[in-house]
């Protein structure tokens, strides 16, 4: 299994940026992608952006243009930049994980980080 610690969240003028970090440690040689989920009150979660091992990306449509994923392989971290931050981008952010072991799927989540934009 793989193991997820999240940081860099925090409270954010609208406008303002944030870096977001996810360090994963354990079987990572199974990962197939890491991506942010993102779940603000009364609302699902859903998901935010997506980086494959391949590096292919893909984002929700109301982030395109702002935010961006990354991959840092030497360092097992996955990043995601956000920019023009809104204060519909409020809510909780998850990194998340997943891939295969010995034949199994797994699925591994972060504790979640707290991104609050406001004036």
């Amino acid at each position: 299994q793989v193991q997820l610690v999240e940081s860099g969240g925090g409270l954010v003028q609208p406008g303002g940026s944030l870096r977001l970090s996810c360090a994963a440690s354990g079987s990572i040689f199974s990962i197939n992608a890491m991506g942010w989920y993102r779940q603000a009150p009364g609302k699902q979660r859903e998901l935010v952006a997506a980086i494959t091992s391949g590096g292919s990306t893909n984002y929700v449509d109301s982030v395109k243009g702002r935010f961006t994923i990354s991959r840092d392989n030497a360092r097992n971290t996955v990043y995601l930049q956000m920019n023009s931050l809104k204060p519909e981008d409020t809510a909780v952010y998850y990194c998340n994980a997943n891939g295969i072991l010995r034949g199994s799927k797994w699925d591994s989540w972060g504790q979640g980080t707290q991104v609050t934009v406001s004036s």
